[in-house]
């Protein structure tokens, strides 16, 4: 199934799409999407995770078509 990991900086924006079998959870989507490798600031153990601006825990399996959202401290 399709989804993406979205990465916002205040002036850029890094969106992954990538494709992840069922069962998936969102924090291994992030750590498939590569978005930690370019920015080694972002930390599961740190930054909060959303789908679609609703907070989420990392082991929350997703699903189709789902936009998770890596958050960074304002």
């Amino acid at each position: 199934m399709h989804v993406s990991v979205i990465y916002a900086l205040p002036q850029e924006q890094f969106i992954e799409e990538i494709d992840v079998a069922e069962g998936t959870t969102a924090e291994e989507a992030v750590h498939m999407s590569g978005l930690q490798d370019k920015h080694p600031e972002i930390d599961l153990a740190v930054n909060k995770l959303g789908i679609f601006a609703k907070l989420i825990k990392g082991t929350q399996e997703l699903k189709a078509g789902d936009r998770v959202e890596i958050y960074r401290s304002l």
